[in-house]
């Protein structure tokens, strides 16, 4: 729900109130509505994210992201984000996706952000690997007047394993708040624009902690149905958790992270970068997608 139909329900609400309780001595009777009704929504555009990317060519700041044993999360998470374009723009009708990234050229998070609200998306998926940092450990070298000599060393961690879905971490709402602000739909005029987008008005402080509130239940939801698709394949997961990350509490629509596997796991490594690997990732994200659209559509809070 977009702000200028929320500001019409408030609104409308209001009026209703006026009405039954003028009119309510007049009848005992009680008429019960569903509260669940189908208000035309449809999810149209789906942000993909390949997360990370290469050194671009006029240089700046970049995020590699992690390394396997002999793959790049950078590389891993363009192939699926492509087959994932792909599968829901065949598989999902009406539906267009909009890519963040398309070269092997990392894009600044704001620009991803930007792209994912500036299109207007319904919902924004970005795609990961996991990896887990060196842990240190202390070894015996040798033997000197009697005691042990020890040294420190770095020792891969390979033990993570499987899945993880990531939603935005509320102790950081400033941003979406802003985003949502900047770019949900407002009114047809400047002026009634120009109001809407004033922070310190009662109507927009109720319009956008609704919208607010309304996509975090959504990018849960989401998440969790992404994960029982992934555990339905078979794969290992840890679930859902909630994370600081810009990408994510910086778009003004439901938000999810797909940690696809560890990319410093043997097996996973291999997983993510075979064909049947990618091809199983998209197809548990297409599935929980069709799902979410099918609830979306069906009925509005």
């Amino acid at each position: 729900m977009k702000i200028k139909a929320l500001k019409r329900l408030i609104y409308g609400l209001s009026a209703f109130v006026i009405c039954f309780l003028f009119f309510s001595f007049k009848s005992q009777a009680s008429t019960k509505t569903d509260t669940l009704v189908n208000n035309g929504f449809k999810i149209k555009t789906i942000i993909v994210d390949a997360g990370h990317g290469n050194k671009r060519p006029e240089g700046g700041r970049y995020s590699p992201g992690a390394e396997g044993a002999y793959s790049f999360e950078r590389n891993v998470t363009l192939a699926i984000a492509q087959k994932l374009q792909a599968a829901i723009e065949k598989d999902i009708e009406g539906v267009k996706v909009i890519m963040t990234r398309t070269t092997p050229y990392d894009v600044p998070f704001q620009t991803r952000s930007d792209i994912a609200n500036q299109n207007k998306g319904d919902l924004f998926i970005s795609i990961h690997c996991n990896a887990l940092p060196n842990h240190t450990v202390r070894e015996a070298v040798g033997h000197k007047k009697g005691k042990t000599i020890y040294r420190t060393v770095s020792v891969p961690d390979h033990s993570g394993r499987g899945v993880l879905m990531l939603v935005y971490d509320t102790k950081r709402t400033g941003p979406q708040i802003n985003a949502l602000l900047e770019n949900a739909e407002i009114g047809d005029n400047g002026q009634e624009a120009q109001q809407t987008k004033d922070a310190d008005d009662p109507i927009t402080t109720i319009m956008i902690n609704q919208l607010k509130n309304k996509y975090r239940k959504q990018s849960i939801h989401l998440a969790d149905l992404l994960n029982n698709e992934f555990i339905a394949d078979g794969r290992k997961s840890e679930g859902l958790r909630e994370q600081v990350l810009f990408v994510l509490d910086h778009t003004a629509m439901p938000s999810v992270l797909v940690e696809t596997g560890y990319i410093n796991n043997p097996t996973d490594e291999d997983f993510l970068n075979s064909e049947d690997g990618q091809n199983e990732i998209v197809d548990a994200i297409v599935r929980g997608i069709k799902t979410y659209k099918k609830e979306a559509e069906q009925t509005t809070e």
